[in-house]
């Protein structure tokens, strides 16, 4: 089950996993989202495939149009899925804010 809100700084902040089950309703809150989104990736326990598209999709269209997609927070297991997958070239992605 994956839970996406958006916090008092305007982060989304997102908690479970982000698998294929998930993707249709996170890529359509994300959809939502216009200018820098950042996500609060501090509670996702789990990206599957179907959910790396679902940031591939949101970056691309993001940055179509200027903005951007940030992810923080992001703990060592999915911050080595994105150097494994070569994401970490594509994506801004912050392990520390």
């Amino acid at each position: 089950m994956l839970a996406m809100a958006l916090d008092t700084e305007g982060r989304v902040v997102m908690n479970g996993r982000l698998d294929a089950s998930q993707a249709a309703a996170a890529q359509a809150f994300l959809d939502a989202r216009s200018g820098t989104v950042v996500l609060d990736c501090a509670a996702l326990d789990y990206l599957s495939s179907a959910g790396l598209g679902v940031l591939l999709k949101t970056h691309k269209r993001l940055a179509a149009a200027g903005g951007q997609l940030r992810l923080v927070r992001v703990g060592p297991p999915l911050n080595e899925l994105f150097v494994l997958s070569g994401f970490d070239h594509i994506l801004q992605i912050d392990a520390g804010a």
